[in-house]
């Protein structure tokens, strides 16, 4: 069983930069992809970012392209999310996802074996 927990939300102004982080236990890390999803209020969960197991390949949505950026540390069992150019359309609860498949470039919020509890990130205008 792994458990994930995510750290790193918080407000900040458009513009601005937050860098989420994402702490794995009770696995071995090196053997799921990490990926990235937010929802927001009366929406459905949207699939941010993911890197997969060695970190060699990534995924990022088109609404976020260009401005995230997925790393991972396998050695300390970390993926972290480096969010700048913030926009409020960003404004979400961020949760943390890991699957066993190692194929990033789609992730249905059914495939995930486990998820976070989520960290909430607001951006003010």
């Amino acid at each position: 069983q792994v458990q994930l927990e995510e750290s790193g939300g918080g407000l900040v102004q458009a513009g601005g930069s937050l860098r989420l982080s994402c702490v794995a236990s009770g696995g071995t890390f090196s053997d799921y992809a990490m990926g990235w999803f937010r929802q927001a209020p009366g929406k459905e969960r949207e699939y941010v970012a993911a890197i997969s197991r060695g970190g060699s390949s990534t995924y990022y949505a088109d609404s976020v392209k260009d401005r995230f950026t997925i790393s991972r540390d396998n050695a300390k069992n970390t993926v972290h999310l480096q969010m700048n150019s913030l926009k409020p359309v960003d404004t979400a609860v961020y949760y943390c996802a890991a699957k066993a498949v190692n194929y990033v470039n789609k992730w249905r919020t059914d495939q995930s074996d486990y998820w976070g509890q989520g960290t909430q990130v607001t951006v003010s205008s």
